[in-house]
Order: C-alpha cells, then sequence, then structure tokens
C-alpha cells in the first residue's frame, strides 16, 4: 500500500501513472504510481529485486512497460524512444559503467559536451583548446567542481572504480539536464568518495530535478526530500525522510521482524 495519495497536476517534472513490468508470466512491478515536483530529490529504496532499476529503465526509455503512462513536463513520453528523452533533458546513469574505457577523462568529457556545444557533426575541424576555448573552458570548469581535475589525462580503464563513477555522474551533469536519474551513485566508492560526491549532488542547482536509487542510506537521508520505499513489485511506502526513517515497516522490510 502506499503511504498517500498524491493529486496529478499539469506542473510536475515526472508523472508515472499506473505502470507496471512483465516477463511473461513474471510480474515485476504493479501500478506504480508517483508525481515529483520540479526541483524536487527523490530518493527510491527498497531490497534487492524489488524493482527499482526496472522502474528507472522504464522512466529513461531503456525498457518499456507493460502499462500505465509516463509524463515529463505534462507530455506523454511513454512511447518516445530513450534517445530522445534525453534530448528532451533526461539523463539517467547505470549501476555498471558506461565509459570508453580507453580514451581519457578529458575526452570522455568533450564527447558529452560537444553535442552540447552543437559541434557533434562538425568532423572537419580538431577539437583542439585554440580552436574551440568555450568548450574546453567548460570542460575545465567541470572537471575542478567534481574534483577531477588531475585525472583529466588519465586513460579511464586506470581510474579506480570509485573515480569511475565520479566520472559518470560528472558526464550525466555535462548535458545540463532537466532531469537526472541516478542509479546507485555511490556504489563502490570509498566513504571520503562518497561524502565528495553526496556534498556535490547537495549542491547542484535547485532547478535540476534528481531521482536516485541507492542503498546507502546515510546519502539517501542526507539528500532526498522525500523518499518512496519499493517492496513487492509496489511503492510501499512514501514520505520525508524523517517519516521513513522512523518506521518500523521501513526495518522490518530490510531486515525482517525478527532484526526489530
Amino acid at each position: 500500500m502506499r503511504n498517500e495519495e498524491h493529486s496529478i497536476v499539469a506542473d510536475h517534472a515526472l508523472r508515472v501513472e499506473g505502470i507496471g513490468k512483465r516477463f511473461g508470466g513474471l510480474e515485476i512491478l504493479k501500478d506504480i504510481t508517483f508525481a515529483v515536483q520540479p526541483g524536487e530529490r527523490r530518493a527510491f529504496i527498497g531490497p534487492n529485486g524489488a524493482g527499482k532499476s526496472t522502474l528507472f529503465n522504464m522512466i529513461a526509455g531503456d525498457l518499456a512497460a507493460s502499462s500505465g503512462d509516463i509524463y515529463y513536463f505534462n507530455e506523454n513520453i511513454s512511447r518516445v524512444p530513450n534517445h530522445q528523452r534525453v534530448r528532451k533533458g533526461m539523463v539517467r546513469t547505470f549501476q555498471k559503467s558506461n565509459l570508453l574505457q580507453e580514451l581519457t577523462v578529458l575526452d570522455n568529457l568533450l564527447l558529452v559536451l560537444q553535442v552540447k556545444f552543437g559541434l557533434h557533426h562538425v568532423w572537419f575541424r580538431k577539437r583542439t583548446a585554440q580552436q574551440f576555448p568555450e568548450l574546453y573552458s567548460r570542460a575545465e570548469q567541470l572537471l575542478d567542481t567534481w574534483g577531477l581535475a588531475d585525472r583529466k589525462d588519465t586513460v579511464v580503464k586506470k581510474l579506480s572504480y570509485g573515480e569511475q563513477r565520479q566520472v559518470e555522474i560528472m558526464l550525466g551533469i555535462a548535458t545540463e539536464p532537466k532531469v537526472l536519474l541516478l542509479d546507485e551513485p555511490t556504489a563502490g566508492m570509498s566513504n571520503t568518495e562518497t561524502q565528495h560526491i553526496l556534498k556535490l549532488l547537495q549542491n547542484m542547482p535547485r532547478d535540476l530535478t534528481l531521482l536516485i536509487i541507492e542503498h546507502d542510506m546515510e546519502v539517501v537521508f542526507g539528500l532526498a526530500d522525500r523518499i518512496s520505499v519499493l517492496y513487492n513489485g509496489n511503492i510501499f511506502l512514501e514520505g520525508d525522510p524523517q517519516m521513513i526513517k522512523t518506521d518500523l515497516r521501513v526495518y522490518e522490510i530490510y531486515f525482517g521482524k525478527e532484526g526489530a
């Protein structure tokens, strides 16, 4: 059951209405409904197998929903392919790195930024700092902000796993999205790396709508405005961090009644 019902209004950044996902006779998600306000930080938590990544896959367009509808700033995008959702400003990261491992951190970043600067169809000019100073200036700014300036010339495959996660989040931010979906962004990071990422996410512009799947409860409670708890293919509970933190049912979902 859900803790409370939301009125459906036109100015939500994201509305999900009754979506579900079946694989043959196996029902992974059923009748998922929620709404996210522009600028909201919404966390999705739940035990392994609850369907969190499947939900993100459907929102981002990487997986078609079996039922229901998805609205992005009041536009029904249920049948819009993922690349078009990206162009509209919906960007996601994945649990596993999607970086180009043989390229440097800077080259990975430049490949993303060139689209933002309208250079992805320009093949006849070498992209040097002298030829495209604004492109490189923005890249340097992002590298400084995300603490990766000293790693910019390092080939991605030589980075630690935590550093690769940092790069991937930075690339998502570089597209200047309206809605950013982060799937376990701090997985595999050290505590120091996690705290660094948490601080950066907390300082993101408030007009950026952020959806996050995360198992680190310190990150969840330090970032989220609202939290949705997925369990048995449904949103079991929804509320502010303090309410979720003190609800014994959430503890039971993760650890069982005997642990309580």
